[in-house]
């Protein structure tokens, strides 16, 4: 008999002979209770959801802060397609295991595309940007179903996962009896590491764990205090009631000779450093644009960079003329103007060596991060090359900085830095959105990197004294005043605001 004879016979059993079956009879037996369940409750879905409407309100809140509204979406366990209307995708696909629940979804909302199957056995025939799973402890067999979903994922796409904390367990137990919650089906209670796991076993690596719901009942002030503040502070945002992972498909290694590079070099009056920074910075991968961005010098820069161009005709020297308003700006006209595939800022100061960028460009291209920071905390740092008061007010930021980013940061003002071209395009519209003009870039950068859910590593640098030239590092006061600013917008951004 064939599977899915089997699969057909063992549902029209009884309940109670479907009980006793051995093997993977017993798995479509479940399959079959659980659509039967969701095919007797889709007609009080809708009604459910209103009387626990503050607790979905929580959870949508926080899906529309993890996922990028017009984007491509699947959504497994669509059940009657609430979570996809909610996220706004350009392009929407749903999937569920119920008939009925997919002829709701329909109805309700009619502008996205609907399957029925059940997760298991569903393979995506295109990409997309999200893969959204929902009630994952509803799902008979986890890692076939992730091992599904590899089909939908390209290197850029997300899944987010949806689940309960186990902790919850014997509450959602009881309001079950008290009829306070929608009735549900035979549950896997899986522990944040359970699903880490799985993830790991089906070739998905862990991001991130997003939490929310500490209390997910409305009372006035205390419900919003509750969910938006003390839910976000270490530890007791461990005893939340939802749990949303991020994870990506565990990266391939790309041949570093089929990208393409643009090294910008943010330059004002830097004329001394020009050739240095050409003739020492390697070639990367297949092929390498060095972009000077002249940000309105009057030592003669632009006209060096005109130099090396006769100079050295090999390489791909560009000029770019730069707004003359301040570092992150000059670094934004230089990142319009880049055509290579990874983008990478070097400092026309050298104090980072051109030598150490091919450890950035490898960190991206095996896969080990999609946005490479530099760290100069690692190694000695001469003391003449960084002033205390610059060296600690950096300590201090990395601490707040990995706190806001949900992962370790060690330097927050490194100025080189490493990204894809195409998640930069989708960081431009957040830029300057951080409460204040980041005159340096580097918090729109990192901010912009955590909201995307990217992979973030820290790359160890050689820190070195500058040799031509005044450093443009002036007003550490004021400028850590604007940072400061900048974190208690990114707390409300990145934390508060889901």
């Amino acid at each position: 008999m064939s599977q899915p004879a089997v699969a057909r016979a063992t549902e029209a059993r009884p309940a109670s002979e479907a009980l006793l079956t051995w093997g993977p009879q017993a798995l479509h037996a479940r399959n079959a209770r659980i659509r039967q369940h969701q095919s007797e409750i889709a007609a009080s879905r809708a009604n459910w959801i209103w009387k626990n409407r503050y607790y979905y309100e929580l959870l949508s809140r926080l899906l529309r802060h993890v996922i990028e509204p017009d984007k491509r979406i699947l959504n497994v366990r669509c059940q009657i397609g609430l979570f996809l209307d909610a996220i706004n995708p350009a392009h929407g696909v749903g999937v569920d295991i119920s008939p009925e629940m997919i002829d709701i979804a329909r109805q309700t909302h009619p502008r996205f595309t609907y399957f029925e199957s059940s997760p298991e056995d569903f393979q995506s025939a295109e990409k997309f940007d999200y893969i959204l799973l929902c009630d994952v402890g509803e799902i008979v067999d986890i890692e076939r179903t992730l091992l599904q979903i590899r089909s939908a994922c390209d290197r850029h796409s997300r899944l987010v996962i949806y689940s309960y904390n186990h902790l919850w367990e014997p509450v959602l137990r009881l309001a079950q009896k008290l009829r306070l919650k929608i009735p549900q089906a035979e549950q896997s209670w899986l522990s944040e590491h359970d699903l880490i796991g799985l993830l790991s076993l089906a070739g998905f690596e862990w991001l991130k764990t997003y939490r929310t719901a500490l209390f997910p009942k409305y009372i006035p002030l205390a419900s919003t205090f509750a969910n938006r503040i003390l839910a976000k502070l270490p530890l007791l945002n461990r005893l939340c009631m939802i749990q949303v992972l991020i994870a990506r498909l565990a990266p391939r290694p790309l041949d570093p000779s089929t990208v393409t590079v643009s090294v910008v070099v943010p330059c004002k009056d830097e004329k001394g450093n020009i050739e240095d920074a050409v003739r020492r910075t390697p070639e990367l991968g297949r092929r390498t644009e060095l972009i000077f961005c002249d940000d309105k010098s009057t030592d003669g820069t632009g006209n060096e960079v005109r130099r090396m161009q006769q100079l050295y005709p090999d390489r791909l020297i560009r000029l770019v003329n730069g707004p003359g308003i301040c570092k992150s700006k000059n670094v934004w006209t230089g990142f319009e103007a880049a055509t290579g595939d990874i983008l990478a800022i070097l400092d026309a100061d050298l104090t980072v060596m051109p030598e150490e960028l091919p450890y950035f460009i490898h960190a991206i291209t095996n896969g080990q991060a999609e946005f490479v920071n530099g760290s100069r905390l690692v190694y000695p740092i001469p003391k003449s090359a960084m002033k205390g008061a610059n060296m600690a007010g950096n300590k201090f930021f990395s601490l707040v900085f990995s706190y806001l980013l949900g992962q370790r940061i060690k330097d927050t003002l490194c100025g080189t830095k490493v990204m894809w071209r195409s998640d930069w395009n989708r960081m431009r519209p957040m830029v300057g959105t951080w409460g204040t003009m980041d005159r340096w870039g580097d918090y729109d950068l990192l901010f912009g990197a955590a909201k995307l859910n990217l992979r973030i590593l820290d790359q160890p640098v050689h820190y070195q004294e500058r040799i031509y030239g005044a450093t443009k590092m002036t007003k550490v006061f004021k400028n850590g005043l604007i940072m400061l600013e900048m974190c208690l917008h990114g707390f409300r951004k990145l934390k508060v605001d889901y």
